[in-house]
């Protein structure tokens, strides 16, 4: 006898149905076809010891399980409660009108407990668009595909959960989930603040430049000096979130199993730092079947690269691509995926090996040229994508013992905010450009206009500072969103000469 049931495969950040079909007849031995990876063909010890635990008989016949499409490949545990659901309605054990109504997904345990799976909103988003009726899963993961409406969510503990309500003797009543509420639920509820950081005015001022052109940054500064301290607050004074950037943001997530399991929407910016010694593959995304990186985790948040010159070259290099068309694609022999990689790069390191070059109380104790070779950790194709070079140096005793009142992030965030609706109105007409940081050379050229006196401050600048010519339109770009801060129609000089200063690293006397 023959048995349907429908599960899905994530690839990428999009799901596709895969049809499970059982089929039960005469003969003997399991088999299983259609692509799958050792985590599915493992199911059948996990599928017989469920069965069994629950009184039902395993058949000692010949069981074919196909998943098709079969060109395709099938990895992990969740396609066990399909699997265990077709074999029992191919013996004749389950009653099913409603079985092929419903997507399902599920691990099981051997003695029939449901665990929770990855890769649930991508699932939920697809089985609506297919015109299922509903989606039955483990009841840990219920939450997050509620997200999706005109979706029954059936949450189940267990196998046995599954099988009543297939068979009509339990009512489970669809999870509903008002997704505007959980979107605007502590949509503001950052755990650290710019209140808390004493002095650093200057470091501050970048920051909000940055976040208020989309700008990547780059810190360099003796230990202790607060640049990570100071990068985990960015954050909190970028502009909220969108209800469609969550929704991205959150199928992201759920693909990589980095949701929580009280966390069914993502609604604040993703903050991700990943260690010095990552791999290439862990940041950019990879594997048999691809998953999402740290710079697809970052996607619409922040991602901080902490001590830039420890990371490996080649997992800098693998970076450029991506901080240029804001999406990474990775290819194999039989399939080729995009991941959305649309993140600010925040990065800070120590000026020197000893990490006291140009600290104002400590020696250097380097030898002549080290600080360049160290600096040259960081191409210059690299150095060419960050915007904003800030220097910064460590807080005095009266700064950290000062009583004032800092300016909160919520204070800094309005100005950015404004900031960022100039912005969103300039590029209005373009699809894939809102902010100052993406606009394209032959763009800078029109949106950047300055003016005889501006022209003049800009060339006296190169030639005595001794800035690269890659300097020229990251300046006019900052320039720009200190213009639209200032709420200013035209890019002033004094706007000009703000920006000017942060291209410290470009300059020939730096490392000198």
């Amino acid at each position: 006898m023959l048995a349907k049931t429908f599960g899905s495969a994530v690839y990428g950040i999009d799901a596709s149905v895969v049809t499970i079909e059982a089929n039960v007849m005469q003969g003997t031995k399991f088999f299983m076809v259609g692509l799958p990876d050792n985590a599915v063909k493992e199911s059948q010890q996990r599928v017989e010891s469920a069965i069994k635990h629950l009184g039902y008989r395993y058949p000692r016949q010949k069981i074919v399980v196909n998943l098709a499409p079969a060109d395709i490949r099938k990895e992990g545990a969740a396609y066990d409660l399909p699997i265990a659901l077709g074999i029992l309605s191919a013996s004749g054990q389950l009653d099913n009108p409603r079985l092929e109504e419903y997507i399902i997904m599920g691990e099981l345990s051997l003695d029939g407990v449901l665990r929770p799976i990855k890769g649930v909103l991508p699932i939920a988003i697809e089985a609506r668009k297919r015109g299922f009726k509903g989606f039955i899963l483990p009841e840990e993961n219920a939450s997050e595909a509620a997200i999706v409406n005109n979706l029954d969510v059936i949450g189940v503990k267990t196998f046995e959960d599954a099988i009543l309500f297939i068979s009509g003797d339990l009512d489970i009543k669809p999870l509903e989930s008002n997704t505007r509420e959980l979107f605007f639920e502590n949509l503001d509820s950052y755990p650290s603040d710019f209140a808390d950081v004493q002095g650093q005015e200057n470091i501050k001022r970048a920051l909000e430049i940055a976040a208020a052109g989309g700008h990547n940054v780059i810190m360099i500064g003796p230990p202790g000096a607060g640049k990570t301290m100071l990068a985990k607050r960015l954050p909190s004074i970028l502009p909220p979130l969108t209800l469609q950037e969550a929704l991205e943001t959150t199928k992201i997530h759920s693909v990589a199993g980095k949701l929580g399991s009280n966390t069914s929407l993502v609604n604040l910016r993703p903050f991700r730092a990943p260690h010095h010694t990552i791999s290439d593959v862990a940041l950019v995304g990879g594997g048999g079947i691809p998953q999402p990186g740290e710079i697809s985790l970052a996607h619409n948040g922040v991602l901080f690269l902490d001590e830039l010159p420890e990371f490996k070259r080649t997992v800098l290099e693998v970076m450029r691509q991506p901080l240029e068309d804001r999406r990474v694609t990775i290819a194999r022999a039989k399939i080729s995926l995009d991941f959305p990689a649309n993140f600010m790069l925040i990065t800070s390191m120590n000026p020197c090996p000893c990490g006291y070059y140009n600290h104002p109380e400590k020696e250097c104790v380097c030898g002549a040229g080290i600080v360049q070779r160290y600096l040259n950790r960081i191409s210059g194709p690299l150095l060419d994508r960050i915007d904003l070079h800030v220097e910064v140096t460590p807080v005095s005793f009266d700064e950290m013992t000062a009583l004032r009142k800092n300016e909160s992030s919520q204070e800094i965030r309005e100005r950015v905010i404004k900031a960022r609706e100039i912005q969103t109105e300039r590029f209005k007409e373009y699809s894939d450009i809102y902010s100052n940081a993406m606009m394209p050379p032959q763009m800078v050229k029109k949106i950047c206009e300055i003016n005889t006196a501006g022209k003049n401050m800009l060339k006296r600048a190169m030639e005595r500072l001794g800035l690269s010519a890659r300097a020229y339109d990251r300046i006019l770009k900052v320039a720009r969103t200190i213009a639209d801060l200032a709420g200013a129609k035209d890019i002033l000089p004094e706007h000009l000469a703000e920006a000017i200063q942060y291209r410290s690293l470009d300059r020939d006397s730096w490392a000198s």
